[in-house]
């Protein structure tokens, strides 16, 4: 097994990882992979909630210290040891999140100190450390106990680390609520912290706080909510799950117990998870409900900060639906490469982002250590490759902006290096393979190593709390507790597999419908009269079953058609039933609709030298031109004059055979590709001229026509913000040359770049002649260009503002439904399609086949609202916020 682990070592490339940090970013909290440079907070556009996790303390560095040492670079964790203890300042004026300061600072200062001590107990290296790493989380420890300043004990969810809060200079102190997790996640690092130095204040406010979440339990389903008011401890936000905001709440309580050796904590455990296996677990899903109504689901989409949970099953014993769980989310990743930020119960994309997470690597190496089972090597080895063939770039690993085009985000946060290359090395490595024994330690929830004899060292505190009466469980549910286990089950791989098989094709075979429930529940009884997918609005046969449904059709001035339902009108209490049926229906439909209707996002790839295709940007789509997804254009970039593109173009030499760069405003979009195509160019990126804007924080929008027919439109158009721009136009003054793909998704192009350059390399020596070199560099560089399609048939959205970048307007024969704030488009009098079945929400290479050959989508002749598509964004962006909010 050690030239195996040899190997993965190597492929994860973590040294690599840390000195691209050390000279690019060093002393920035983390590095910028795809702009090769360090993130200060406040010199960076704000990413919301996510920048509380900086506090300009090289938080990337802090938090891979102890992974030097698992990894077996102990001259790399000595260094970089002398280095914190040298350079970081804790004593910032800046406001910082409690939760992650706590999970990344201060567990990475313990983690770290873990294992110098060890370490310089072996006598080779640390012989000249003297705590010093303690000694800054002792001060670090004593710069967030003000934010627990509460009369709840719960800690306000930020903290100035100079002022700490309600100071006049803290801009702080005023928040009322706080996420359970960010509540409920300190009682490793802050006992840890009490145990090491002999202050027990550390450990009584962990507890305190902990204390507090289990008496605000609700009683009736032992549930506890994601949002709580830290003054009041009312419920703020009542779902519940195991993921976002509560994940590592029922983590810490289980962990608690194996490192404190406190019953208490066990005890408050279980009687948690036998409600999440009663309520939440719906094998192999995990659901959330209402606390309150345990019974109802709060949600159909999952999110991916619950691929930790089978991982904690393990520690807890539940082997089989960690199993089934594990399994369902190996499937969607084997279907997008990473498990998307958020899917649907039935398997769409819901939040296409993928920040490089690793509680999916987690689990996988538990169940591995559970079950001895090779399959989850296997698990690894593609995680591995996915990771170097889409996310590795050339200063690092980017995260992905969109997991279905295959775009990078410059974002590389330091819970990558802490705990991704952590597990995926565990989970190839031997005991031989290690400096040290693992099983000494326990992991927090950033993986940060804690020795077990903590749990015997300076015990200040009571190990019985005085909190309410237990509920009675099943004891059954308490034997399954087998903590600090090395193997929790025979290893026997047929176990796991038996468990695994009914599950391989779950993702594959669900689809969702395209009509509603109720039509299940009518078996083989009456059909209804009239199905939504059936409606024509100008057939008078359904207008006349309409009528008796007590459904009126109103036509609105501006042409779109409106439903409303009296049942009080209808013919009889049946026909009042099919009409309320029809109605349900339709919305569904309409929401179908819409989702399918929606443009997905496009990828600018950068497949020239050094980048090699490893630089994958987000571009916004144009509603003209070629279709991305069904050809691919590659070519060099050229910078256009006039750079607008809104008169003819002076430069055309420059620009023929090449995709122009532009920028936005002055003209409409089809405007600028009209000028641009005229002048030879085989595609075009319109650049945004809003200073600093980027698809970070801002929604993508697809570029609109200008009115008229955009037929002769035959290049595509993509749209880049800012900050995406700027990558290019860097690139274009360092290198000069630069090659792009334009797609519908990035490619793993870096081997074949590599292999065409190889070929051109011996080509090159074998000519003696300096003309036939020059023919050959010309003819590869004329190899690449664009391959142009008929645009599809039908007429423009009508946009009258110039240079709009923005959805399309509703059609003039759209259909809205009474008391529903969005539109069902017309169909032009034709019947509405059933809505195709795909797997994952507009994924672009699986839509390919379904609309060439289901129900083509055309944005020329249905088109959406311009309301409907903004709120669903900022419905999405809202919720985004939010999980961001309680606990990224």
């Amino acid at each position: 097994m050690g030239s195996e682990v040899a190997e993965m070592a190597n492929s994860c490339n973590l040294l690599p990882c840390f000195v691209s940090l050390q000279e690019h970013a060093y002393p920035a909290d983390e590095l910028m992979p795809l702009t090769c440079r360090g993130r200060v907070r406040g010199q960076e556009p704000s990413r919301g909630d996510v920048d509380d996790a900086l506090g300009k303390f090289s938080l990337t560095l802090i938090d891979t210290l102890d992974t030097l040492v698992v990894l077996n670079k102990t001259k790399e964790f000595e260094e970089a040891v002398k280095k914190v203890i040298k350079d970081v300042n804790l004593d910032n004026d800046i406001v910082v999140s409690v939760f992650e300061t706590n999970i990344r600072v201060l567990g990475g200062l313990l983690g770290g100190h873990s294992v110098a001590i060890m370490l310089k107990e072996k006598g080779e290296y640390m012989q000249w450390y003297n705590g010093e790493l303690l000694h800054m989380a002792k001060e670090l420890g004593y710069k967030l106990l003000p934010a627990f300043n509460t009369t709840s004990g719960l800690p306000y969810p930020r903290v100035n680390l100079k002022f700490g809060v309600r100071h006049p200079e803290a801009r702080t102190g005023t928040e009322t609520d706080t996420c359970t997790a960010c509540a409920g996640t300190l009682i490793l690092e802050f006992a840890a912290l009490s145990r090491f130095t002999g202050t027990s204040i550390f450990e009584e406010y962990a507890r305190k706080a902990l204390d507090f979440i289990w008496e605000k339990r609700q009683r009736s389903s032992n549930l506890v909510g994601v949002t709580i008011n830290i003054h009041t401890g009312d419920w703020v936000r009542k779902d519940s799950g195991v993921g976002a905001g509560i994940d590592s709440y029922y983590e810490y309580l289980l962990k608690a117990y194996v490192l404190l050796g406190d019953d208490s904590f066990l005890e408050r455990f279980n009687t948690h998870y036998d409600a999440i296996m009663r309520y939440i677990s719906q094998p192999p899903l995990l659901l959330d409900v209402h606390i309150h109504k345990p019974m109802l689901n709060a949600r159909t989409w999952m999110d991916s900060l619950l691929a930790f949970f089978p991982g904690l099953q393990v520690l807890k014993g539940d082997i089989r639906p960690a199993i089934e769980t594990h399994e369902m989310l190996y499937q969607v990743i084997k279907k997008h490469n990473f498990l998307p930020e958020a899917f649907t119960t039935d398997f769409r994309v819901h939040w296409a982002q993928h920040p490089l997470r690793p509680e999916f690597a987690e689990s996988t190496y538990f169940l591995y250590k559970a079950t001895g089972d090779p399959y989850y090597l296997e698990v690894g080895k593609t995680l591995i490759e996915n990771l170097n063939k889409y996310a590795r770039v050339p200063c690092g690993f980017a995260a992905m902006k969109d997991v279905r085009t295959g775009s990078h985000e410059d974002r590389m946060d330091s819970f990558f290096l802490a705990e991704m290359f952590k597990y995926l090395y565990l989970l190839f490595a031997d005991k031989e393979d290690m400096i040290f024994d693992i099983e000494d330690y326990i992991f927090t929830t950033e993986a940060h190593l804690l020795p077990l004899w903590l749990s015997t060292t300076n015990q200040t505190i009571s190990k019985k709390n005085t909190t309410t009466e237990y509920t009675e469980l099943d004891d059954s549910n308490f034997d399954w507790t087998c903590p600090n286990t090395q193997i929790l089950f025979p290893n026997d791989p047929m176990f796991a597999q038996s468990i695994r098989e009914p599950l391989k094709n779950v993702v594959d075979k669900s689809c969702p419908r395209g009509i509603s429930r109720a039509e299940e529940s009518l078996g083989s009884g009456p059909k209804p009269p009239l199905r939504a997918r059936d409606f024509m609005a100008s057939n008078p046969e359904h207008l006349e079953i309409l009528k008796k449904m007590g459904v009126s059709l109103i036509h609105l001035k501006d042409g779109r058609v409106q439903l409303v339902q009296h049942a009080v009108q209808a013919a009889s209490s049946l026909d009042a039933e099919d009409g309320l049926r029809f109605m349900q229906e339709m919305i569904e439909l309409s929401s179908q609709q819409q989702k399918e209707q929606q443009l997905p996002p496009r990828a600018v790839q950068i497949v020239s030298h050094p980048f090699f295709g490893r630089v994958v940007l987000t571009a916004g789509p144009a509603q003209f031109g070629m279709d991305l997804s069904k050809h691919k254009t590659r070519g060099f970039v050229a910078t256009i004059k006039p750079y607008n593109g809104c008169s003819e173009i002076t430069n055309p030499e420059a620009v023929k055979e090449k995709i122009a760069l532009m920028q936005r405003g002055q003209c409409m979009f089809a405007e600028k590709a009209r000028n641009i195509q005229k002048a030879g160019a085989i595609g075009g990126i319109v650049i945004d001229d809003n200073e600093g804007s980027s698809s970070d924080t801002a929604p993508l929008f697809q570029m609109a026509g200008d009115g008229k027919n955009t037929d002769d439109i035959t290049i595509p158009m993509l749209f880049l913000f800012n900050k995406e721009g700027n990558i290019i136009l860097d690139a274009i003054r360092e290198y000069e040359a630069v090659e792009v793909l334009l797609s519908d998704k990035g490619s793993d192009l870096a081997s074949e770049i590599h292999l065409e350059m190889e070929n051109m390399d011996q080509k090159l020596s074998e000519n003696d002649s300096q003309k036939q070199n020059s023919e050959e560099a010309t003819a590869a560089s004329q190899d690449v260009g664009a391959v142009s399609e008929e645009p599809e048939e039908g007429e423009n959205s009508d946009v009258t503002d110039a240079d709009s970048l923005s959805p399309a307007h509703a059609d003039s024969d759209s259909i809205s439904i009474s008391n529903q704030d969005s539109y069902v488009p017309g169909t032009d009098e034709a019947r509405a399609p059933e809505p195709a079945c795909t797997q994952g929400d507009n994924q672009p290479q699986e839509q390919k086949t379904e609309t060439e050959s289901n129900s083509k989508v055309n944005w020329d002749n249905k088109v959406q609202p311009m309301e409907s598509i903004l709120a669903d964004w900022n419905e999405d962006i809202e919720a985004f916020e939010m999980m961001e909010k309680d606990e990224l």
